[in-house]
C-alpha cells in the first residue's frame, strides 16, 4: 500500500540520518582520543625537559660534562613547545618559543627588555590559569616551576574535532536534502502519471453518458431525472477536467471565492447524508482571488467529503468565508462536529500515505495543499481542532486587490 511505502521511506531516512550521527559520533570521540593522545606526549616531553633542568642545575662540575651537555641537547630540542621556568617568587629563569614583542638572541638566555618582560610576565599569568605545571624539586630549599603552553600542532589540532563535525553535519545535510528533493521529485511523478491517466480513462465513458442522457431525454425521460443526471455527467467532466491539470501550470482568473463555495456547497449538500447538517456563512463579499476554479472547487469537495466522514455521516458541518483583519487575505473554514485530531497530526494529515480510513491512499489532503499553496499562492493548514469534539481546516488565498 502507498502509506506503507511512504513509512518505510521515511524509517530509511531516519536511518540514515541515525547511521550519520553514529559516524559523527565515532569520529568526535577518535578526533578527542587523538588530541589527549598528543597532549599526553608533549607532557611526557616537558617532564623530561624538566629533569634535564634538574640534572643540570645540581651538577658540580666535576667531570660530568658529557652528561650536561646532553641534558643541554634535550633542553634545546625544543622548537615548538612554549615554555616558562619559574623559581617559588615566580621570578622568570628560563623562557623558550614565545613570539617576543622584541627580539632576543637565539639562547633565550639573556636579559631582556622591559617591553619583553611584561609581556612574559603576562603569558605566565595565563599560564598559571591552566593545568600545564610541573614542579621541579632542584633539592630540599629550592623548587622551580614550569608552566608550558600546547604547541601550535596541538592547539590547531584543538578545532578540528569541530571543523570535522560541521563538515559531516554539513555532508550529512546535503544528502538528506537530495534524497528528501529526489522522493518529492518522484511522488510528483506518480501523481501525474495518475492523473492523467484517470482523466484519459474518464474521457471515453463520460462521452458515452453524454449521449444516452441525450437518447434518454429524446425518449421522453422524465426531465428531472435527465436533469440531475446531466449535473452528473457534467461533475465527471469536470474531474477529469481537475485531473488533467494536476501536473501543469493551471491558468489563473480573477474568481469570487463566495461564488465557487456557494456552488461546491449547494452541489454537495444533496450528496451527503441527510443526518450532516450544512451551515454555509459567506461573508467575504465580491472579494476576488486569482483561481483556478476546477481545482479550487475539488480542494472544497475534498474538504467537505472528508468532514463528512470524520462526523461519521452525521453531526453539523459548517462552511464560512471572510477577510482576515489585515485586508491581504481570503479565508474559508471548514468545521466539522467529528472525532478531531491530535495535535501531532495537524502537519501529518497533509503528508502523502497519511489516512485514518480503512480504505484510502491519503493523498486527497496532499493534492489538496500542492493545489492551494503551489498553484494558488495561498496556505491550508489546521486551524484548531479537540479530540472527540470538531475540527477546522482553514485556506487562506490572496485577496486580489481592484
Amino acid at each position: 500500500m502507498l502509506k506503507d511505502i511512504y513509512l518505510i521511506r521515511r524509517r530509511g531516512a531516519w536511518a540514515l540520518l541515525i547511521a550519520a550521527a553514529a559516524v559523527v559520533v565515532f569520529f568526535l570521540c577518535f578526533s578527542n582520543r587523538l588530541i589527549k593522545d598528543l597532549a599526553a606526549q608533549e607532557r611526557e616531553r616537558m617532564e623530561i625537559w624538566a629533569d634535564a633542568t634538574k640534572r643540570i642545575a645540581g651538577e658540580s662540575g666535576d667531570g660530568q660534562g658529557t652528561d650536561v651537555d646532553f641534558m643541554l641537547s634535550i633542553i634545546e630540542a625544543n622548537h615548538t613547545i612554549p615554555v616558562l621556568l619559574v623559581d617559588n617568587d615566580d621570578n622568570i629563569i628560563f623562557h623558550r618559543n614565545f613570539a617576543l614583542p622584541e627580539p632576543v638572541d637565539s639562547s633565550g638566555i639573556s636579559p631582556v627588555s622591559e617591553t619583553n618582560a611584561l609581556f612574559l610576565k603576562k603569558q605566565l599569568d595565563e599560564l598559571k590559569r591552566g593545568n600545564n605545571r610541573i614542579d621541579i624539586a632542584i633539592d630540599s630549599a629550592s623548587v622551580q616551576h614550569l608552566y608550558y603552553r600546547d604547541s601550535a600542532l596541538l592547539q590547531r589540532m584543538s578545532y578540528y574535532p569541530y571543523v570535522q563535525t560541521l563538515v559531516m553535519l554539513a555532508f550529512v545535510a546535503m544528502v538528506y536534502f537530495a534524497v528528501t528533493a529526489t522522493k518529492k521529485a518522484e511522488q510528483n511523478k506518480v501523481w501525474v502519471g495518475l492523473t492523467k491517466e484517470t482523466a484519459h480513462q474518464l474521457g471515453t465513458p463520460i462521452s458515452s453518458l453524454i449521449a444516452w442522457n441525450q437518447i434518454l431525454a429524446a425518449n421522453g425521460t422524465d426531465p428531472d431525472i435527465v436533469a440531475e443526471m446531466d449535473k452528473d455527467v457534467n461533475r465527471l467532466a469536470s474531474i477529469a477536467s481537475r485531473f488533467s491539470k494536476v501536473g501543469s501550470r493551471p491558468e489563473l482568473e480573477p474568481a469570487a471565492v463566495d461564488e465557487i463555495v456557494s456552488h461546491c456547497s449547494d452541489y454537495m449538500r444533496t450528496r451527503i447524508s441527510k443526518a450532516v447538517v450544512m451551515n454555509t456563512m459567506l461573508n467575504s463579499g465580491n472579494a476576488q482571488s486569482s483561481i483556478c476554479t476546477p481545482l479550487m472547487e475539488w480542494v472544497m469537495e475534498n474538504l467537505i467529503k472528508n468532514a463528512v466522514d470524520a462526523m461519521a455521516g452525521e453531526g453539523n458541518l459548517y462552511i464560512s468565508t471572510a477577510i482576515d483583519s489585515t485586508g491581504n487575505l481570503i479565508m474559508i473554514d471548514v468545521t466539522d462536529t467529528g472525532k478531531g485530531l491530535p495535535r501531532k497530526h495537524f502537519k501529518t494529515i497533509f503528508r502523502p500515505g497519511f489516512t485514518t480510513k480503512k480504505r484510502g491512499w491519503g493523498l486527497g489532503l496532499t493534492l489538496a495543499r500542492r493545489i492551494v499553496e503551489d498553484y494558488h499562492r495561498g496556505h491550508i493548514f489546521v486551524k484548531n481542532s479537540e479530540p472527540g469534539k470538531s475540527t477546522t481546516i482553514r485556506i487562506e488565498l490572496p485577496l486580489l486587490t481592484q
